[in-house]
Parts: C-alpha cells; structure tokens; sequence
C-alpha cells in the first residue's frame, strides 16, 4: 500500500524534494505514483502539513 496525500496538501513542494524515488507529482494537491512508492515514509516525515499517510 503505497503512501497518499489528502487534500491537506499544501503544494509546499518539500515531500517531492525529499522523495528517494521520484514518486510524488506537482499540482494543486501534490501525488504519489502508488506503482513507484516504495513506503519508506520519508515524505511523510518530511510533511509540514501531516498530509500524508499510508
């Protein structure tokens, strides 16, 4: 189960910087290719809004 970003999402651009895999997009709310996460958390760590979850 790969992680997903609510619409919490700011669009800060911090979860796609830190992402190992490339695996977020930009756009309104920010998105996480599910076929390239590799659920090591580190953009919801790295999240200043709590936006993503698994």
């Amino acid at each position: 189960m790969a992680y997903k970003i609510s619409t919490d999402c700011i669009a800060c651009g911090t979860c796609k910087d830190e992402c190992p895999m490339g695996a977020i997009s930009e756009g309104d709310i920010y998105r996480i290719d599910p076929d390239m996460c590799t659920e090591c958390g580190t953009c919801a760590d790295a999240c200043p809004s709590g936006a993503i979850s698994l």
